[in-house]
């Protein structure tokens, strides 16, 4: 089929590698305008531009897809079938409606499950025990579209959004052949969304990353995990802040107050909610490098029934 691809992320790399090596007429590659990134703040490319150039295909950065001049490219091409993937641009009508079968969307959710810019990352954070791929034709709504195919998998009780969201980036692309297969043969039909049974994955703030230690620990380990690489998990620790970059649930309990930091030895717990307790694993003091608990311990005396989350 030809098709263009919209895509921004790593998420939308395999997708765009699958449609190609599976013969499809990849005519132009769309995706967001490079960006500052790094301290240094230079320029940077988004994945999908590095992958399409890799492969030989045309690149277009329109800042905005609704300008007419990007919509004039799209319709000049005479497509059969558009695919976008996380391309961080709400779609028009306008460009919907150009072509014959419609815009397929790869969304790493079970819809109509965590509908959104972020779903991965709260499907980890809220804890679920399953969640997958659903291709769907794009509609005028946020992720409304019929759905197409779906593919579902468990979560990893230590994986992180980053891992999780490879293999689904993998899954969704061989979901993404199989679903152009269909519906060139017609033998997929989309399926209405239950509106009544849709939740929400938001995009992510700064402020995501704040720890509540009156939260179980099992909450706050699922967010810790759900929430990388941005925008983590951070709490303070005398006024500073500090960064959990891994940690674990504790299967022992606790009287302390949530908060509170107790030793075993070289290891560094935290009462949380409910007399649960987290193991920090890795973390991060503001202006320091990542250390492991030892060397944090080894660096800083701590005071007796000494809390995290206050400011001293």
């Amino acid at each position: 089929m030809r098709l263009a691809f919209l895509g921004t992320p790593e998420f939308a790399v395999p997708p765009l590698q699958k449609l190609v090596e599976a013969g499809h007429c990849v005519e132009a590659v769309l995706t967001q305008p490079d960006r500052p990134k790094g301290r240094g703040q230079e320029l940077a490319p988004p994945p999908v531009k590095e992958c399409a150039i890799r492969l030989g295909l045309p690149v277009h950065q329109p800042e905005r897809i609704r300008r007419p001049e990007a919509q004039d490219l799209l319709r000049a091409m005479s497509l059969d079938v558009m695919v976008v993937v996380g391309y961080g641009q709400i779609i028009p009508q306008s460009v919907i409606d150009m072509v014959p079968h419609g815009i397929i969307n790869v969304h790493g959710s079970l819809l109509p499950a965590y509908r959104g810019a972020a779903p991965v990352q709260w499907a980890v954070a809220n804890g679920e025990k399953r969640t997958g791929v659903t291709t769907m034709r794009i509609d005028a709504g946020l992720d409304t579209g019929g759905m197409l195919l779906k593919w579902d998998t468990e979560i990893g009780a230590e994986e992180t959004a980053v891992e999780l969201g490879r293999r689904l980036s993998v899954a969704g692309a061989d979901l993404l052949i199989e679903t152009l297969e269909g519906i060139e043969s017609g033998v997929i039909q989309p399926v209405p969304q239950d509106p009544a049974a849709a939740t929400y994955a938001p995009i992510l703030k700064k402020e995501d990353a704040s720890i509540d230690w009156n939260w179980p620990a099992a909450k706050i380990h699922a967010r810790q995990r759900g929430f990388q690489p941005w925008p983590g998990a951070a709490t303070t620790f005398r006024g500073q802040t500090l960064q959990i970059h891994r940690c674990r649930v504790k299967s022992s309990h606790t009287l302390a107050l949530p908060g509170t930091l107790i030793t075993e030895k070289k290891r560094l717990l935290v009462a949380a909610g409910g007399g649960s307790m987290l193991e920090i694993e890795e973390l991060q003091l503001q202006g320091r490098k990542r250390v492991y608990p030892e060397a944090f311990l080894n660096g800083h005396r701590l005071l007796e029934n000494e809390r995290l989350g206050e400011n001293r």
